[in-house]
């Protein structure tokens, strides 16, 4: 048995990632790369300012700068340079299973087509599952400030690529767009199979997290810090163990949260929460899955234990089969009794 420092802990321990967003894995150096050989402007002269604009007062300043860089994606060729260097980063960290978002209507609402988006993302995700050993689950996100029929467009655009895409979510700007607004959207996608996730609970109320439940059907919730507001609703999630997806540093660059150490995570697992770590849009957040763990652990002196267990919920939560999910805890709870 070994005594490893909390960061080595963090380092190798095996993790999984469910909430991530593939356009907001966009690193400056290959964000000039690709504007570069695409022919596009961006309006920083240079990779350090883009990096220091990279300070954020609330959602709709990062989504604004968000949009900006999605805007030199053109080739499917971006595309997959782009889900690549997410794949090998996370496996330099020990990540062995990720569930992704991609949002299309960011990319065809300015003319590339649906099918240049996924080929480019999924062609990345295999070789990342043939090569780094990687397994993942790829989820198509409506944005929530555009209109019911223009997610009914991008649902009829997803179908053809059904056997690629796991299930669909919501994000995008939180507040004066509920849930409700995609009520018949999420019941089609469900009649076609899809899993179905949400974004609730960040920005918006926790009354956006029970529309996420009773009206979208889903089966985690993306954030969903704002349960807490509500004393019923964290009832409910505590006994249909309904997942909830925390991304801190996110929060913290968004002004969710001020100070790691009034992160509510605590809070939640006394309360029974199944909750998860995950990055969110590391690189404008400033960490990937292993600093997130890192940052959250030093500031709430989390323990290995507390750690694992985090792992662990983190697996459960997946949408991997019940035997794999059996594997991985194993796994982790093997590296844990090695490594106390």
């Amino acid at each position: 048995m070994s005594t490893i420092s909390i960061e080595k802990f963090i380092e190798d321990i095996p993790k999984t990632e469910l909430h991530l967003h593939i356009e907001g894995t966009f690193e400056p150096e290959l964000m000039f790369k690709i504007a570069k050989r695409n022919h596009k402007q961006i309006k920083y002269a240079t990779v350090d300012e883009l990096k220091s604009a990279y300070s954020f007062n609330n959602l709709q300043e990062f989504l604004d700068i968000y949009y900006a860089g999605a805007n030199v994606l053109i080739e499917e060729e971006d595309f997959y340079e782009l889900t690549w260097a997410y794949l090998t980063k996370v496996h330099s960290q020990n990540v062995v299973h990720v569930e992704i978002f991609f949002d299309p209507q960011t990319h065809t609402d300015r003319g590339i087509s649906f099918d240049t988006v996924i080929k480019g993302i999924y062609r990345a995700l295999e070789d990342g599952k043939e090569k780094l050993g990687i397994t993942y689950k790829l989820i198509m996100s409506f944005l929530r400030h555009l209109d019911e029929a223009s997610a009914f467009n991008t649902l009829e655009q997803a179908l053809p690529y059904k056997e690629w895409i796991s299930g669909v979510g919501l994000d995008s700007s939180e507040v004066g767009n509920p849930p409700s607004k995609f009520e018949r959207v999420f019941a089609k996608a469900r009649d076609e199979g899809f899993i179905t996730v949400a974004h609730a609970g960040e920005e918006g109320p926790a009354e956006y997290i029970w529309e996420a439940i009773n009206l979208l059907k889903v089966t985690r919730i993306d954030h969903g810090n704002r349960c807490l507001d509500d004393p019923e609703l964290v009832k409910q999630l505590a006994d249909t163990q309904i997942p909830l997806t925390l991304c801190p540093l996110s929060n913290l660059e968004l002004n969710v949260i001020h100070d790691l150490r009034d992160y509510p995570l605590i809070e939640m697992l006394d309360k029974n929460l199944l909750v998860t770590l995950n990055s969110d849009d590391p690189a404008y957040f400033g960490g990937y899955m292993n600093e997130n763990y890192l940052e959250v652990a030093k500031a709430l002196q989390l323990s290995k234990r507390q750690i694992t267990d985090l792992v662990k919920n983190s697996f459960k939560a997946s949408w991997l089969s019940d035997q794999e999910k059996e594997n991985k805890m194993t796994q982790i709870e093997t590296y844990f009794e090695n490594n106390l």
